[in-house]
This record gives structure tokens, C-alpha cells and sequence, in this order.
């Protein structure tokens, strides 16, 4: 298995990017999306500044080094959600392969307690600030994406959006109350059948004999005047 597009977006979500160096949570300098000097990527040093391109290059040799682990540490005789797949993945890339690979979502997930494992992901859980995005990935462990998208964080007002490919996503639906950007279009005039009834409007009846008689006698009238 792989990350998954929609996995992919709401990793990038869950960590942020950004172009110059920081520190994190815990006091770590961090670059792009959640790129540190223990990754082995780069060194990550005060004031350090990258490209987008860059960014976008340390993410994906990033993911390759934690997709690996996960494949590993999940038995490969099961098949996996890509749901599940995708939040763990998440939760490997922030607590590291080692911490993944011993955690109860592992154990388990490997032992076929899929529900234990999805409430497990609650347990790591320090620092405080971390919450929310630990119930995110919980939420995104336990839904299939045809139902809803995954949120960055349980409470964020959207959720995630990403190309998914072969991965059936839940469309956002139409709001019926939104106004119409365009003016509905006019159904185009028929053509008249051949033979039969004609769609044409039909000619005004004529005039009694009596009132076409009168009108002859005032022309004629007028005209003798």
C-alpha cells in the first residue's frame, strides 16, 4: 500500500509548511512540512530559508521513509484500509517509525481489533496541544472516505481535499439554496411534425357572414362618397 492522495493532503494539513525554519511544539527546529535535522534530509539551522520546490521534494523523500515502517509493521497477510493506512501513516510521520511500530494501534490492528486500534491513536496524546490532531487521525482511521473526507483536526470547519484517483471520495453535494451563477436556458422551439397536427398557432376564425356583408356596404359607401 501507499499513501493515498487524500492522505497525503491532510498530513500536509496536520504539519503546515513553511518556507523558513521554526520551532515546533516542543522547542525542535522544523522546516517545510515538518521536515527536522533528525530526519536526515536536510539540517535544519536557525534562519534557514527554502524553496517551494524544495519543500515539496523533502516532503515526498519524507513520506517514502515512513511508508515503508507502516507497511512493515502492519501484518502484510491483511488487507488494509486505505482510511486506516493513510492515519497511521499520519501518526508515524509525527511520532516516529520506532513509536509506531510498538504502539497499541500495531499490536491491535495485527490481532484484528480494528476498533481497539482506531481508539488507540487517542492515547498518544502529549503534548496537550496535540489533541485535536490525534482525534482528527482517529476520525480518518475509522471512516471510509466514500462517507467523508478527513479533517487536519477534529473541530476544523472543512475538511480535507485532494485529487484521489482511484480512491472513491465523498463529493461535496450542491447547495440547493445557492444562487444561480447562470440564467437557466430556454428550451429550444420545436419543429412542426410532418403530417399531422401542426405546433403552429392556428389562424383566427372568420368573420360571421352577416358582419362581412356590413363591412362590403360601408367600403362601398365610402367609396360612392
Amino acid at each position: 500500500m501507499d499513501l493515498s492522495p487524500i492522505g497525503r493532503a491532510a498530513l500536509v494539513a496536520r504539519e503546515g509548511e513553511r518556507l523558513t525554519a521554526y520551532k515546533d511544539s516542543v522547542g525542535v527546529l522544523t522546516i517545510g512540512v515538518g521536515i527536522t535535522t533528525a530526519s536526515g534530509l536536510i539540517k535544519v539551522t536557525p534562519g534557514l530559508t527554502i524553496t517551494k520546490a524544495q519543500s515539496e521534494a523533502l516532503f515526498a523523500q519524507a513520506v517514502a521513509k515512513y511508508v515503508d515502517p507502516v507497511r512493515k509493521a502492519l501484518r502484510s497477510d491483511r488487507a488494509w484500509p486505505q482510511e486506516f493506512f493513510d492515519a497511521c501513516v499520519s501518526l508515524a510521520y509525527n511520532i516516529g517509525p520506532v513509536g509506531f511500530a510498538q504502539s497499541s494501534v500495531v499490536r491491535r490492528a495485527n490481532a484484528g481489533d480494528m476498533a481497539g486500534a482506531t481508539e488507540a491513536f487517542l492515547m498518544w496524546n502529549k503534548p496537550a496541544v496535540i489533541i485535536p490532531r490525534r482525534q482528527g487521525e482517529r476520525d480518518q482511521a475509522a471512516t471510509p472516505y466514500s462517507q467523508a473526507l478527513p479533517r487536519a483536526r477534529r473541530g476544523d470547519p472543512n475538511p480535507v481535499w485532494a485529487s484521489a484517483g482511484s480512491v472513491p471520495v465523498a463529493k461535496p453535494m450542491p447547495d440547493p439554496l445557492a444562487p444561480m451563477k447562470t440564467a437557466p436556458t430556454q428550451p429550444a422551439p420545436q419543429p412542426a411534425p410532418s403530417g399531422g397536427l401542426s405546433s403552429a398557432p392556428s389562424p383566427a376564425p372568420a368573420a360571421p357572414w352577416w358582419v362581412r356583408l356590413r363591412e362590403t356596404i360601408r367600403s362601398n359607401m365610402t367609396k360612392g362618397a
